[in-house]
Formats: structure tokens, sequence, C-alpha cells
């Protein structure tokens, strides 16, 4: 005799509920990854209708270059919080980069680049180190580097009296000559952006960041190796502010002292936008990028309008972001949903 076996209603539900439960972990998934990308064209699309001037080769053209050293920090801070830190001083670290930069410019274009790399580069180098090595919070440590990055650029500054002007014009140059139809800031950038997400994506360190984020005890246990890893993150950091900070000052031509104030929080802001969490374990490069360009678009948007002032640009900027975040948090828990 055959022994035929019937799923009841219940039974078969049961039997769906992995594949329905893995499509909406997939869903849940790329909406948080691609959620700004998402918004973002959205937004494109709204400015090219609203607004003539939008869609113009030399708006999207000044709106990828002011985004530009936004990006190039956000790329090291993309690291740092997928390895589970944080890093305040990137803002203070960009304005001594420029300064350094523009007082270097006198000595030609390596000095111009080399000094503000070394610095800024050894103060992230100390930060990783004292986080890594001495157990100290993140959040205390880049908290002071920003405090104390701060007042090195204002007594080399005078207070901020005296503005270095960038004398070398091959350092000039790299600020507003193109290639290829691309200025040398948004080129740096492109290129940046492509290594980021192959360190990431296809190597051991990026593995390893993603590591130490996820579980710190549990990739200790792995082997992975903690100190070293940390360490790098926040080299990194610091040198990719110092490079935005140079690469801004010759755009300016000048080390302007006044720029960098609470640029951190729209690097951090600018990150968590693109899919990275603040938890750290989860984030990308290509996210982060979408993440600078939604912030830069949705400025260019409110000055658009022109009808605003600067202060209500900053809370509607705000707003629009708050609103982000919480449709990209309900877009994680999508696969919760059945």
């Amino acid at each position: 005799m055959t022994r035929t076996s019937v799923l009841t209603g219940q039974d078969a539900g049961a039997a769906r509920s992995p594949d329905a439960a893995g499509r909406r972990e997939r869903a849940g998934r790329l909406l948080q990854q691609h959620g700004a990308l998402l918004v973002l064209l959205s937004l494109v699309a709204f400015g090219s209708v609203a607004f003539d001037s939008f869609a113009t080769a030399a708006n999207l053209r000044g709106v990828t270059i002011s985004s530009s050293f936004l990006a190039i920090i956000a790329i090291g801070m993309t690291f740092v919080i997928i390895s589970g830190g944080i890093d305040l001083s990137v803002g203070s670290l960009f304005v001594l980069g420029g300064v350094l930069a523009a007082s270097g410019s006198r000595y030609g274009v390596w000095a111009a680049l080399a000094l503000p790399l070394v610095a800024c580069g050894a103060i992230g180098l100390v930060q990783g180190l004292l986080i890594a090595r001495l157990r100290m919070a993140p959040f205390i440590v880049t908290l002071a580097g920003l405090l104390g990055v701060r007042g090195i650029m204002l007594a080399i500054s005078d207070e901020g009296a005296t503005t270095y002007l960038v004398e070398d014009r091959a350092f000039a140059a790299l600020g507003r000559s193109e290639v290829l139809g691309l200025t040398w800031p948004v080129l740096i950038t492109v290129v940046l952006a492509v290594i980021g997400v192959v360190l990431l994506q296809r190597t051991g360190f990026g593995q390893n960041v993603h590591a130490i984020g996820g579980n710190e005890e549990a990739a200790a246990l792995m082997g992975v190796p903690i100190v070293r890893t940390k360490v790098l993150v926040y080299l990194m950091s610091g040198l990719l502010a110092g490079l935005a900070g140079a690469l801004n000052a010759a755009w300016l031509s000048s080390g302007v002292t006044i720029l960098g104030i609470g640029l951190e929080l729209d690097v951090i802001a600018a990150v968590v936008i693109g899919g990275t969490l603040l938890t750290g374990g989860v984030g990308g490069v290509t996210g982060t990028m979408a993440g600078v360009l939604l912030l830069g678009v949705i400025q260019n948007l409110i000055n658009q309008a022109g009808n605003l002032t600067s202060a209500f640009q900053q809370v509607v900027s705000g707003l629009f972001l708050v609103l982000v975040v919480i449709a990209q948090r309900v877009f994680s828990k999508a696969q919760q949903l059945g």
C-alpha cells in the first residue's frame, strides 16, 4: 500500500515561511543599503522638473565639487564606524590640513600635500593607539582630538588672524584644473571610493573591520588582529581628513580657518544615511557616497528655492535627515514583517 502525505494549510505555510523570510530579509537589506540612493534619484528627478537651473551642467558640477571634500572624509569615517568606533576630530583635522597645505605651498606642491598628510596622519595614528592599545573610549579620545587639533590650528594661524594664501600655482591648479571633464578633487574622490569598496569587500582587512564591528570578542577569538585593524582605520581617517583639507585649500587658494565647524556631524550623518549602522559591523562605501550626494542635493534644492533663510535651511535639512534615517530603520526591519 502506498502512503500519501498531504500537507495541511498550516503545514504548507510553515514550509513556505523560510523562503518568505529570506525574501523579506534580502529586501530589507537592499532597502537599508540602497535607500539613500533611491531617495537621491527621486530628489534629482524632482529638482529637474521643479527648477530649470537644477539639471544644468554648471549646477551639477558645483554639487559634485562641493560634495567631494565631504566624501573623502566620509570614506575614512565609514571604516571607523563599521569597526564600531567614531571619529569626532575629522572637522578639526580638515581645517588643520587646509591651513598646513596653504602654509606649505610656499615650498612647492609636494610640501603642500605632505605637510597636512603627515600631521593629520600622525594625529589619527595617536588616536588609534589610544583607542586600540589603551582601550580608551573613541568618543572621548576623538573629542579631545577635536578640541586639541583646533587649538593647534589657532596657534598656527595666530588665533585665526592669519590666513595663508596658496602661493604655488601647481598646487592651486590641483583644486581647479580638470581631467576628462572632472576636477581633481572629484577625480580623486572617485578613485578613493573605488579603493575603499575594494578594501571593504575584497580584502582580509575589510573582513576584519566588519568582524570587529559585529562582535569584537568573537573577532578576537577568531584571531583577528584587533589592535592593528583599529589603528589602521583611525590612521586612514586622519589621512583622508588632511587630504580633504589640502584639496579644499587648493580649491579656495587659501587656508580658511573658519571652516570645518560641525563638519564631523555632516560626515557621520552622510555615512549613517548611506546605510552604515552606528553600532558597527554593517555598511559600505557606495552607500556613503549616495549619502554624501543626498546631503549636497538637499542643500542645493533649498538654495534653488531661494526664499529660505540659512537658519531655516538647516532646520529643513535636519528634519529631512531624520525622516531618511527613520525610513531606513523601517526598511532594515522589513524582514520581520509578514
